[in-house]
């Protein structure tokens, strides 16, 4: 009993994942203007759940996020950085 039981969890587990894709956004964060705002960006989009990278250039004023597309979305990623005091905007997207 326990084998099956164990069985059918880790099947429901994985069909949970089965269906989600990695993707990758860039955000134009124009607002940044000092070396420590790619900071708290950065710190901004990892806490958003489903963020598996985050890549924040000061330079480009730009972050490029990859997530998981079943547990966020690029809308979610732009209010975390508008949230933060860094309101910004998709660019590009990939998958």
């Amino acid at each position: 009993m326990k084998t099956s039981l164990a069985l059918v969890a880790a099947v429901a587990a994985f069909a949970g994942t089965a269906w989600a894709a990695p993707r990758t956004v860039t955000l134009s964060v124009p607002t940044m203007d000092c070396p420590v705002c790619p900071i708290t960006v950065k710190k901004a989009l990892t806490k958003v759940p489903g963020v598996v990278q985050t890549d924040v250039n000061f330079d480009k004023r730009e972050a490029t996020v990859t997530f998981d597309d079943a547990r966020t979305t690029p809308e979610a990623l732009t209010r975390a950085t508008k949230d933060a005091g860094y309101p910004s905007t998709v660019v590009g997207s990939t998958k």
